[in-house]
């Protein structure tokens, strides 16, 4: 069985997946929390990057530690235009903390261009992680970005990204690129059942109905 170990990266979550011999790494962090991520990274021989989306948040580290530990990348391919800029992908808001949270992101966007990185691999709903050796599966997760995937493992755990998101309390996703696709990832992670939610930005908590 595999443990999550949460890498609080200020107001963002990294995520270590390992079960004792191999391990990956969901999202890199921002710059200021680099050496952070590598260092945990090596506790655990982490021998692949998962990205959950390409804002740089979330993936700004992706070319330094894959560069640095020597593994490869993986993410949705309609992520890829988000790694010249973030702004290439809209976002919306419909609360007040939505767009306040909008508001700061959009700042930060046009300021934090992310070190440009290829991909090695690109990753569907369903594919298997058994090739790097955790017993986990991808699950795509649309509306927050078009390519955002989280990761399911061992059908106890559900690494979301920012598709649900616990900010200021757990709700769906504050910030979408697409509202309905959104909604219905939402949708989809609760048709999953029991699973410990583990988000992009926040504790982690137990599945629930997220869209009433």
């Amino acid at each position: 069985m595999s443990e999550i170990h949460r890498i609080k990266c200020g107001n963002v979550n990294c995520y270590i997946i390992e079960n004792g011999t191999n391990g990956i790494l969901v999202d890199t962090g921002k710059a200021e929390f680099l050496d952070k991520v590598i260092e945990a990274s090596r506790l655990y021989r982490v021998k692949l990057i998962i990205l959950t989306h390409a804002h740089f948040d979330h993936a700004e580290n992706a070319a330094k530690i894959a560069d640095e530990l020597g593994i490869p990348i993986g993410m949705h391919e309609k992520d890829c235009n988000l790694i010249s800029s973030n702004a290439k992908q809209s976002l919306s808001a419909v609360n007040i903390l939505g767009k306040i949270v909008l508001a700061a992101s959009l700042k930060e966007f046009s300021v934090r261009p992310m070190p440009a990185f290829q991909p090695d691999l690109f990753l569907h709903d369903h594919d298997s992680l058994s090739d790097y050796g955790i017993d986990a599966r991808i699950i795509s997760l649309p509306g927050h970005t078009d390519g955002s995937i989280g990761v399911d493992v061992d059908r106890k755990h559900l690494i979301v990204g920012d598709a649900l998101m616990n900010m200021f309390y757990p709700t769906v996703s504050m910030l979408y690129h697409n509202r309905d696709d959104m909604l219905e990832s939402a949708r989809k992670i609760s048709s999953i059942g029991k699973r410990t939610i583990y988000f992009g930005h926040g504790r982690p908590v137990a599945n629930k109905q997220w869209v009433k």
